[in-house]
């Protein structure tokens, strides 16, 4: 059996199947674990990188029946079971695709060429790198506007990602500017959160979304709602109304599309997000071998007509549900449908701000905030990256600091701005 990816999906399933009677492959380009929730902590300094990674092979260094290449995937020949990679091709008997997902730019050109993405750890310390180069250029610029552009922050997108990511540059202007940067105009930074849709956090409840902007608000975050963002050229930003912004530094948080691969990403087989469509089973329509798990998955039912959330939750769920059904398959015995449990959803904005779903209570707060903090604690792999994230936030807390203020990796962007 071949995996491909090593997320959540790829990760759970691997650990279900590691007493059975069958050689598992795991084909990852990175050779890392990434916990994608927690990649805003790291573009904005409070978190090194190794605090959210760790390392495929010592995840399922005990399983015998394990073996992880470090490979990137071509294609996939359904016609004669084989993976076409970088390494050569392997055949399997099964294949299970947990590639997760991308940063959707719904075609915009414009802004995929010139925004930043945050769905990897490279991304992120670019993301890092350029916000601490931004400060550091506009204490150099003589011109007014480009010293305003150079610290002119869009982010775009107001779901989880783009809340998080909002109040984390929040607290930096708050707390860590005024000190690093005695001799900047603190207050001519500006944090502009854009959303397409009328309200922020719209997958979860109206009171988590009213209180999530109230936070941002209290934060000093400019919440704009109703207003996608129609082009960016790397120095204006435009959108569908009159309402435009100058600035050097465009995040895009504005959704994701599965990572299909050639061989499975003809219109037969993919929904209008790129996802692959599959059964109840997680079996891809067409096929008695290839599975897809994960956000690459769209297993449309009644409750979830466009398939299911394209988060960690639904990725460990089903990994691990496919794993039941692979002993189940192995032992000749038949495969019972995927349910999703739904356990809720959580956002945190900043410092004792949070908001939680649960079905039966929703609250924000303090408490939202530390039940934020502990699921995230649990859900890290690994002793020591949660003793480091857990150290980190305590010394965060009691010192209102950052300390990963590094420009370790810096990101090289034309900053010839003609404004």
């Amino acid at each position: 059996m071949i995996i491909i990816g090593g997320g959540f999906a790829g990760i759970s399933l691997a650990k279900k199947l590691a007493r059975q009677k069958a050689q598992v492959i795991m084909l990852d380009k990175h050779n890392y674990h990434t916990f994608q929730p927690l990649l805003y902590q790291v573009s904005t300094g409070g978190l090194e990188p190794d605090s959210i990674a760790y390392p495929i092979r010592k995840i399922l260094s005990n399983y015998s029946n394990f073996f992880f290449r470090l490979a990137e995937v071509n294609e996939i020949d359904t016609e004669n079971q084989q993976v076409i990679s970088d390494i050569g091709n392997l055949e399997y008997d099964y294949l299970v695709l947990a590639t997760g997902s991308v940063t959707n730019y719904f075609g915009n050109k414009e802004a995929e060429e010139h925004s930043m993405g945050m769905k990897t750890i490279p991304e992120a310390l670019d993301l890092r790198s350029l916000i601490l180069e931004n400060f550091e250029q506009a204490l150099l610029e003589d011109s007014k506007q480009r010293r305003d552009a150079l610290m002119n922050f869009v982010i775009v997108g107001a779901g989880p990602t783009g809340v998080e990511l909002a109040g984390a540059l929040a607290e930096i202007k708050k707390g860590i500017l005024p000190h690093d940067y005695p001799d900047l105009e603190v207050k001519n930074v500006q944090i502009n959160l854009l959303q397409a849709t009328p309200r922020v956090l719209d997958a979860m409840s109206e009171h988590a979304s009213r209180k999530a902007e109230a936070f941002l608000t209290d934060l000093g975050v400019n919440v704009f709602v109703n207003t996608p963002v129609t082009s960016y050229d790397g120095e204006i930003v435009k959108t569908n109304s009159s309402l435009t912004f100058r600035s050097a530094t465009v995040i895009w948080a504005a959704g994701v599309k599965g990572a299909t691969v050639k061989g499975l990403d003809a219109d037969d087989f993919i929904t209008r997000m790129n996802r692959i469509k599959v059964n109840e089973y997680n079996l891809v329509k067409g096929f008695e071998n290839i599975f897809a798990v994960g956000d690459i998955a769209s297993m449309e039912t009644e409750d979830f007509p466009q398939g299911h959330p394209m988060m960690a939750q639904p990725a460990i769920q089903q990994g691990r549900h496919l794993g039941d059904n692979f002993e189940r398959l192995l032992s000749g015995k038949a495969m019972e449908p995927f349910k999703y449990n739904d356990k809720g959803s959580m956002a945190t904005i900043g410092r004792n701000k949070a908001v939680v779903d649960f079905n039966r209570y929703k609250f924000h707060g303090m408490l939202a905030w530390f039940l934020w903090m502990f699921v995230h604690l649990f859900f890290l792999i690994g002793f020591r990256n949660r003793l480091v994230v857990f150290v980190n936030w305590v010394y965060n807390y009691i010192r209102f600091d950052k300390e990963a203020r590094l420009i370790i990796r810096p990101y090289r962007k034309n900053r010839d701005l003609k404004i």
